[in-house]
């Protein structure tokens, strides 16, 4: 089977080659159709969906992943969220939501200002290139969970999804 990413992102492509080691895994440039930074739950899923349906119908019969990076707020905090899916051969769709940890207010400001968070992230942490490789987890974790391993958490989640159902 081929699994196609709505990415280019390495660790969005890795996180996927974790989880589908047997298949063949490859990352295509998609729009996610939504803001290129996400501020709610809704907005972030939507983009995901919109990945994945995206991949699958450019390949069909094989699998779309679509994993979304983005932020939303809860009583005046931003918190960190992530979302996946998955569109099957027969266009059925699974979801999925990962890990969340709350974001600086220094982060918070800079992203209402209409600054991308991986942007935000590389100023922050005086780093090149933070959302291709340890992610804002990664550096609010202190390494602990890097951006591969969350996405990866979540494409667990959708695959055993779309293993129950078959």
């Amino acid at each position: 089977m081929k699994i196609y990413v709505g990415s280019n992102n390495p660790a969005k492509i890795d996180s996927v080659k974790q989880v589908f080691s047997e298949d063949e895994v490859v990352g295509m440039d998609v729009e996610s159709k939504v803001a290129a930074q996400p501020f709610s739950d809704e907005e972030t899923l939507e983009g995901a969906i919109n990945r994945a349906r995206e991949c699958a119908a450019m390949n069909k019969g094989n699998f779309g992943i679509g994993l979304e990076g983005g932020v939303m707020e809860i009583e005046g905090d931003l918190y960190l969220c992530n979302w996946g899916a998955l569109v099957d051969q027969k266009e059925n769709v699974f979801t999925a939501s990962g890990a969340r940890i709350p974001l600086p207010d220094e982060i918070k400001e800079e992203l209402e200002k209409g600054k991308e968070l991986g942007d935000v992230m590389d100023n922050y942490a005086n780093k090149n290139e933070v959302r291709k490789n340890e992610g804002a987890i990664g550096i609010f974790t202190n390494g602990a969970v890097e951006r591969e391993e969350m996405f990866m958490h979540v494409v667990k989640l959708l695959k055993g999804q779309w293993e129950f159902y078959q």
